[in-house]
């Protein structure tokens, strides 16, 4: 069995931006003098549709309706971005790509966020080249995104190959749960934040890309 492509992830795998997120929240809370419930927002994170948690109103709810939830949204879309912006790519996501197109690999993105977001960071930190196809939560119907299986399986019909011709590459549970119902192998590779959650069922589990060169990588699962 040869692989022939390789999907990722973007939001924590590719850039983390899920820390940055959780962290202004947590602040924002804390401004108040409360915790931010991690166990409720965990549940979106890698996947939408499932919850619908939102920190704002949460907020404003423990405050006993005291707060205006648009300027908590504001100030936290304001300070997450800004320090989105100034997150660097994980470590080996760089070495993934470019040996993955000197193999002549096909690469894809499969993404539960908008293509507007992540189009627009991949363009920005001059990756969106590296990928034949780019598919997003817009791409299918409406919660119908991750840990449902339907954009893994639009990107193995974009890149036309099999599922198990391909590796995707996930940070969340929500992730592997999707990749596991399309049949594809999946490699975690958690972040600082989705590290402190229960992930299981995937094939492989990196700290991070760096830790093993793709050509051992894929003669792991070639020998499969």
């Amino acid at each position: 069995m040869k692989i022939k492509a390789l999907i990722f992830d973007f939001d924590g795998l590719i850039l983390d931006t899920e820390t940055p997120e959780v962290d202004v929240w947590s602040e924002i809370y804390e401004g108040h003098g409360f915790r931010m419930p991690f166990d409720l927002w965990a549940e979106t994170i890698g996947g939408y549709g499932i919850s619908n948690f939102n920190a704002a109103a949460h907020l404003n709810q423990l405050a006993g309706q005291t707060l205006d939830e648009e300027a908590l949204h504001a100030r936290y879309q304001l300070e997450s971005r800004r320090r989105i912006a100034s997150s660097p790519v994980r470590d080996g996501v760089m070495d993934y790509l470019a040996g993955a197109r000197r193999l002549n690999l096909g690469l894809a993105i499969a993404s539960s966020s908008a293509h507007q977001w992540v189009d627009a960071h991949l363009a920005r930190l001059g990756l969106i080249h590296f990928f034949d196809k780019i598919v997003c939560s817009d791409d299918v119907p409406p919660g119908r995104t991750k840990p449902n299986p339907d954009l893994f399986l639009k990107a193995l019909e974009q890149l036309q190959v099999r599922a198990n011709e391909a590796i995707v590459f996930e940070d969340s549970p929500n992730g592997v749960k999707a990749a596991n119902r399309a049949g594809i192998f999946v490699v975690a590779v958690p972040n600082s934040l989705t590290s402190r959650l229960s992930i299981e069922g995937e094939d492989l589990r990196l700290h991070s890309m760096s830790e093993l060169p793709l050509s051992n990588l894929l003669a792991r699962f070639q020998a499969q």
